[in-house]
Order: structure tokens, then C-alpha cells, then sequence
């Protein structure tokens, strides 16, 4: 429908401009490194609004340190940050701090283009919000929301993305072996002569093997049994990445058979139907 192919070009958009801001916030991180640090001490998360602001406002350690304590603890407390012993340890450090550097050659060139780069920074910020907002105004409009709701791990960001990478059409998948092979995540068997190899399928989609794999690598966080499978894979000496391939693999299946059945997942009955079928998963995170 309309409706899945725009959150399917949103969800796409919002993931491009995410890699912009990660990549934008550490040039500008690096570029901070060479002549005022002490600004990176003071914000644990760098692609924030306030970060930008604080920036865009003080340039230079010489700027910020001649800013008045009222005007320094009244930013702050403007952008929300009601943390009287933080913000005053946040003054304390910048009245004691000691430039890097007092090199012209070296403040004026990075400060400008801190000055240039940072808006670009906030303005990224405020379209992912933005997008946020459409996404999600389109995502609890389909039915099947509810489904996807459910998924532990999923949230406001893997959700729609996975809600877009199933679509409406139960028709398209009969199995989920099809998607599994469509998105890139079951391996290729290779046969010549008596020799046979198994490979990483190289020509699939490539968000959508993304979108699938990075929510299936949040669920170790969420889920009793994706973390114990997990485990059990880097104790047999898989790899990070192979152990969270074969993870999606198992959460494919799980999935799609909630989105034919169109029941929402519960771990309960999922942990029921392993001990029944006497699974050695759940012996293993048991014992472990």
C-alpha cells in the first residue's frame, strides 16, 4: 500500500541521516581534540542540541571561560538541564582549565570550522526528530503495529523499520525460509564436485538485512533466551557478528509466523514451547 512504501522510504531516509550524524559528530570531535578537550568532558552525549548550542555560543576554552557564572548555570537550566551540583562542577572545571594550546595557527582554523560544522550537526538533529514524528504519526496507523510493538528490543526506532521490511502482504512470504534468503541473512551452499562451501549472500537488500540484524543484536538486552543463544554461540567460538547472524536466523522465523498469525509475541509461551520441546537452549543458559 501507499502507507508501507512511505514508512519504507522514511525509515530509509531517517537511517541516512543517522549514519550523517555519526559521522559529522566525529569529525567534530576530532576537530575539538585539537584545541579545546575540555568541551567533550563536559557532555557525556555529543549529538545533542545543547552540545550544538553550547558550541555554537562558546567556540573557544578563551569564550567560554569569560562567560559570567549566571550566564553559564542560565544555559544550562534553558536547555533543560536541572543538575545544580553537575552544572556547578561543570563552571568549576572550565574556570580551571588550561588551554591545549594558545597557537593561533591552530584555535582559529578549528574554531571556524566548529562554527561552520555544528549547525550542520543541530540541523541533522532536528530532521531525525522530524522524521520521528512522521514515522511514527504513519506507524500507529497500520493494524499490525501491535505486532511489531511487542518485539523485545524493538521500540520506537526497529519497530516501523520491521513493520516496513514485513509489509501487509501475507502472500509475499510463504515461508520464512523466503525472507530469510531475501534479506541476505540464510548463508549460500555452494557445490562443485565432491567440494560444497557455505558463503555470506552477497545480492540482497541491503537495509533490510541491516534492519533485521541490528534489532535482532538489541534483543540480547531484552530477551531471556536471544541472550542465552547468544552466549551459547560465542561459547562455541562464533564470532560477535556470526553469533548475531544466526540469532536473526531464529528471530525470523519467530516473527513471521506472529506477523501470518497476526498475534503479538510473547516470551512466555515461546520459553514454554522450548522446555516442551526439551531444548537444549534452555538447559545451557540454566546452567549457565
Amino acid at each position: 500500500s501507499d502507507s508501507i512504501r512511505q514508512l519504507n522510504q522514511l525509515v530509509l531516509f531517517r537511517r541516512k541521516l543517522v549514519q550523517d550524524r555519526v559521522s559529522l559528530s566525529n569529525k567534530i570531535t576530532g576537530i575539538l581534540k585539537q584545541y579545546f578537550p575540555q568541551s567533550l568532558l563536559w557532555f557525556k552525549e555529543k549529538d545533542t542540541v545543547i552540545f550544538c548550542d553550547f558550541l555554537m555560543r562558546w567556540t573557544t576554552l578563551e569564550q567560554a571561560q569569560a562567560a559570567r557564572k549566571t550566564t553559564f548555570l542560565a544555559f544550562f537550566s534553558k536547555h533543560n538541564s536541572h543538575y545544580p551540583d553537575v552544572n556547578e562542577a561543570r563552571f568549576t572545571q572550565l574556570k580551571a582549565a588550561k588551554p591545549l594550546t594558545r597557537d593561533e595557527a591552530i584555535i582559529k582554523p578549528n574554531s571556524l570550522m566548529i562554527s561552520l560544522l555544528v549547525p550542520q550537526l543541530k540541523q541533522l538533529l532536528l530532521a531525525i526528530r522530524t522524521l520521528d514524528e512522521e514515522i511514527k504519526e504513519l506507524y500507529i496507523q497500520h493494524d499490525d503495529h501491535i505486532i511489531f510493538d511487542s518485539l523485545p528490543g524493538a521500540g520506537p526506532c526497529y519497530a516501523p523499520r520491521l513493520l516496513a521490511a514485513f509489509g501487509e502482504d501475507r502472500a509475499r512470504y510463504q515461508s520464512a525460509s523466503d525472507i530469510q534468503k531475501y534479506a541476505g541473512i540464510a548463508p549460500v551452499i555452494e557445490a562443485s564436485g565432491q567440494k560444497a562451501w557455505i558463503h555470506w549472500r552477497y545480492h540482497c537488500p541491503k537495509f533490510l538485512r541491516q534492519s533485521l540484524v541490528e534489532w535482532a543484536g538489541q534483543t540480547v538486552r531484552y530477551s531471556y533466551w536471544a541472550k542465552a543463544f547468544y552466549e551459547q554461540q560465542i561459547g562455541k567460538g562464533k564470532s560477535h557478528n556470526v553469533a548475531i547472524r544466526a540469532l536473526t536466523f531464529k528471530w525470523i522465523r519467530i516473527v513471521w509466523r506472529c506477523w501470518q498469525d497476526r498475534k503479538v509475541y510473547d516470551e512466555s509461551t515461546y520459553l514454554n514451547a522450548l522446555r516442551v520441546k526439551g531444548s537444549q537452549l534452555l538447559k545451557y543458559a540454566v546452567d549457565n
